[in-house]
């Protein structure tokens, strides 16, 4: 990435109680494991474990040999590189195969063979908005699908050093090994990811008003079933994709088609929120009693005024509130 989320890797203030210390470090351990697993579930599931282990060894702790953060972040890579022994590499349908011709999905696979969203709230601490900037790239949903192309200690090295922002020195403490494999193992991994990317995506501004609008248009055009209108939003070569189905989609024209005559969709609302530090949306769906119920989380990338990419993550609804949704709609909303 070449930058670093300011604060990320700053000492940890060795006034306040060790378990305050501990938890003030939570929400930067989140999107470390969440880079490295890529899975909300998981990484959550990890930071648990380290808060555990960090906290039973807190005799162990030697603040002359290492700030707290360089210590508590070391045990974080062992939780996940063990976590990610014999598992295998999330993804997105895009990297299992080319192109849908048709509206097919096929068989939907396991939820441990895809990349999870992640709320904002989870994993961004900066107030400042420049600041703010630099954290959400480090978690943008394409970025964590890049780092699961890689292995787990480029993983490691890359996160450590290009996001957290720790030295070279501390990265080869966390990782056990020495300051020229750390060297070595970053350039392999910023290597990697230069080949792999994309055009980026704009950045998720609330305080543009042109990106407000194209959001809104957006909304009202799926809502409304107005093929003409999605179109014109969409780029024309947009995807679109439905994780746990391999299935996706490229063609703006195709997807506005797809979207606005599936019945499937009649009576859909969008609500608005952030994924993975860009825009996105809850989508609910009637239910029986006439009330709407959280359906999936769509992603939205937004690249040079146009929708570029939609993600919409089915059998989410669960996870609404981790998002600041509501459990439902009313049906005259």
């Amino acid at each position: 990435m070449g930058t670093t989320t300011p604060g990320a890797a700053q000492a940890v203030d060795p006034g306040i109680p060790f378990g305050e210390r501990l938890e003030a470090l939570r929400t930067p351990l989140t999107g470390y494991c969440y880079g490295l697993l890529g899975s909300a579930a998981d990484a959550d599931d990890a930071v648990q474990e380290t808060l555990i282990r960090a906290a039973a060894r807190a005799d162990r702790y030697e603040p002359d040999r290492a700030r707290l953060t360089t210590w508590v972040h070391r045990i974080a890579t062992n939780v996940c590189l063990d976590m990610l022994r014999g598992s295998r590499r999330r993804a997105v349908p895009m990297d299992l195969g080319p192109a849908a011709g048709n509206a097919d999905l096929g068989p939907a696979l396991p939820a441990d063979r895809w990349v999870e969203p992640m709320p904002d709230a989870r994993v961004l601490l900066a107030s400042d908005p420049a600041d703010r900037v630099v954290e959400r790239e480090s978690v943008r949903f394409a970025f964590i699908v890049l780092l699961q192309r890689l292995p787990a200690r480029q993983r490691a090295v890359l996160v450590l050093r290009d996001v957290l922002g720790f030295s070279g020195h501390e990265s080869a403490d966390i990782l056990d090994t020495s300051v020229a494999a750390v060297h070595s193992a970053l350039q392999r991994a910023r290597a990697a990811l230069d080949m792999a990317r994309t055009e980026p995506v704009d950045v998720l501004d609330p305080n543009d008003e042109a990106q407000r609008d194209l959001l809104r248009r957006y909304v009202a055009a799926f809502e409304a079933h107005d093929v003409a209108a999605l179109t014109a939003i969409l780029r024309e070569d947009a995807i679109t994709s439905m994780p746990p189905f391999p299935w996706w989609l490229r063609g703006g024209a195709l997807i506005a088609e797809l979207m606005t005559t599936s019945d499937a969709c009649a009576g859909d609302r969008l609500l608005p929120t952030a994924i993975n530090g860009a825009p996105g949306f809850g989508q609910y769906r009637p239910a029986a009693d006439g009330v709407l119920r959280p359906f999936a989380l769509v992603l939205v990338d937004v690249v040079r005024g146009q929708v570029a990419a939609t993600t919409t993550f089915l059998g989410t609804g669960a996870r609404f509130s981790e998002f600041g949704l509501p459990t439902s709609l009313p049906s005259d909303r």
